[in-house]
């Protein structure tokens, strides 16, 4: 039940600021986000332990795991519409406005999560819902390419949203935004045309995900007026921001195998990095468990494994993503992770042809090397 409490942190601010009087509280998103879950992830710890294999048909087909995607949703709508009265009185400055929509829009990343599981089910209500819960972040081409694309793709030079060796996050994030982009527009122009349909249509997927948060944002405007716009793009673009740093963690310079037939391996747990942080996987519905999602995508975010042939990172998702804002410190961490992971071998190595040998030269110190533990 912690998942859907996550959303709620953007109704914190305004009772902290009453109650203490400090306004640094209107930050309160980042504040958490960067500074406490990261302390929480290292005294809580991990936890590595996997549902019995005999509790998956009841695990899967339990509904109290559903009702928690399902609560995310209006905990964080009525999270924006609050915020969005408070744009719109007047009573904030615009440091403080800027820190309450950069609250929410940890809020809105979190909810690209929450779509996230609820894309990759087979259910009509619950692929609707996925689509209702990427309306404020306006990302909601990425219902079509992270299931259609991405999945496909991964680990892969065609990913985009699989970041390459020695890429720094700030060089990532404007190929993966443009790059998913282009693929869900291309992905879904293609299904529509196999059809005999132009994508101008009500069956786009892509623009019904738009349309949604056209809808949203165009009903607050109409309610609270257009002061609150410039707030609603803020939020929009920290959430979607978030999603494609998360992205940059979960591959980071891992690569499939080229097969004599053309073709890549089968993506398997080695093929995405795995955390088992137990704070953050309990907000994030297991998300950390990232190996066996993408390994097998259709099990429910409760009966996802961890697995001991998969890489570690050395801490969870909120740390990792400090880490990436800064590079130098990003590479230290785990560029050696990736080598020794890979065991010295560049073809396992997702990296611009451009830096091929000079990948190479590094990999040599790796060659021979037993690494099987890198990742502890």
């Amino acid at each position: 039940m912690l998942s859907p409490l996550a959303p709620a942190t953007a109704l914190l601010p305004s009772q902290l600021v009453l109650h203490t009087g400090m306004t640094v509280f209107w930050w309160f998103g980042p504040i958490l986000v960067f500074g406490v879950v990261p302390i929480l992830d290292a005294v809580v710890g991990a936890d590595g332990s996997n549902p019995p294999d005999e509790m998956y048909a009841m695990l899967s087909q339990d509904r109290f795991y559903r009702w928690c995607t399902y609560l995310f949703l209006p905990v964080m709508l009525v999270g924006l519409v609050v915020a969005a009265h408070m744009w719109s009185s007047g009573g904030l400055s615009v440091v403080d406005s800027i820190g309450l929509a950069v609250t929410v829009g940890l809020v809105s990343g979190i909810g690209i999560n929450a779509a996230h599981e609820l894309g990759h089910r087979v259910e009509k209500l619950e692929r609707l819902l996925a689509k209702v819960a990427l309306a404020p972040s306006a990302y909601g081409h990425f219902y079509t390419e992270h299931n259609r694309g991405h999945h496909v793709n991964v680990a892969t030079w065609a990913d985009p949203a699989s970041a390459r060796f020695g890429e720094s996050l700030w060089k990532f994030l404007p190929r993966s935004i443009v790059g998913g982009l282009r693929s869900a527009w291309t992905l879904e122009r293609n299904r529509l045309a196999y059809r005999g349909r132009t994508p101008f249509t009500v069956h786009n997927d892509v623009l019904q995900a738009w349309a949604l948060s056209v809808l949203l944002f165009s009903t607050l405007i109409a309610i609270f007026g257009w002061s609150i716009a410039p707030y609603l793009v803020v939020q929009a673009v920290v959430a979607f921001t978030m999603l494609e740093t998360t992205n940059y963690i979960e591959h980071y310079g891992l690569r499939r195998r080229v097969l004599p037939n053309g073709r890549h391996e089968r993506c398997s747990p080695q093929h995405s990095w795995n955390s088992d942080r137990l704070l953050t996987n309990a907000f994030l519905f297991h998300l950390q468990r990232h190996s066996d999602h993408h390994a097998n995508p259709g099990r429910r975010y409760q009966t996802l494994r961890s697995f001991d042939d998969a890489p570690q990172l050395p801490a969870g998702y909120a740390t990792m993503i400090v880490f990436a804002m800064i590079p130098p410190l990003w590479r230290a961490v785990m560029d050696h992770r990736v080598l020794a992971h890979c065991r010295g071998d560049a073809q396992r190595v997702n990296v611009d042809p451009r830096r091929r040998e000079q990948l190479h030269a590094r990999s040599q110190r790796f060659a021979g090397r037993d690494e099987s533990g890198c990742g502890a």
